[in-house]
């Protein structure tokens, strides 16, 4: 089995080449006086420093912080409940009115005019219309 003796003689020497990389940063750091990296991944390639990041800095809130966000949020609320008129947290919506729709005598009717077109379709007379034309 060459291949994987071969296979783990690269892998101790990338292992070694490794160690003798965070060795030499570790000494560079300290002539240059500054901090040693933690690791390979946070640097970018070509040994550029890194970029300070922009955007917005995410952190923790304090608690007093949240507080007052919160009863900014809730007075707020209280707000456009007072604009609406609704009253208390509990209200119900208000019903709207049905729109549409047909009553028992208009389906009646409108089924009586198509059962006579159909019936003068068959007889070959002109259809009679809903508004007497």
């Amino acid at each position: 089995m060459p291949s994987s003796s071969n296979s783990v003689i690269k892998l101790q020497r990338a292992l070694s080449l490794a160690q003798q990389i965070e060795r030499l940063e570790a000494e560079m750091a300290a002539i240059l006086g500054t901090a040693a990296p933690s690791s390979r991944a946070a640097k970018p390639a070509g040994g550029a420093p890194a970029a300070p990041r922009k955007g917005r800095r995410r952190g923790t809130i304090s608690p007093e912080g949240r507080a007052r966000i919160i009863a900014a949020q809730k007075a707020r609320w209280a707000k456009v409940r007072r604009e609406k008129g609704v009253g208390g947290k509990a209200a119900a919506p208000a019903k709207s009115k049905k729109k549409g729709g047909l009553t028992a005598a208009g389906r009646a009717r409108l089924a009586a005019l198509m059962k006579a077109r159909w019936a003068a379709r068959r007889k070959g007379a002109p259809a009679p219309n809903a508004k007497g034309r």
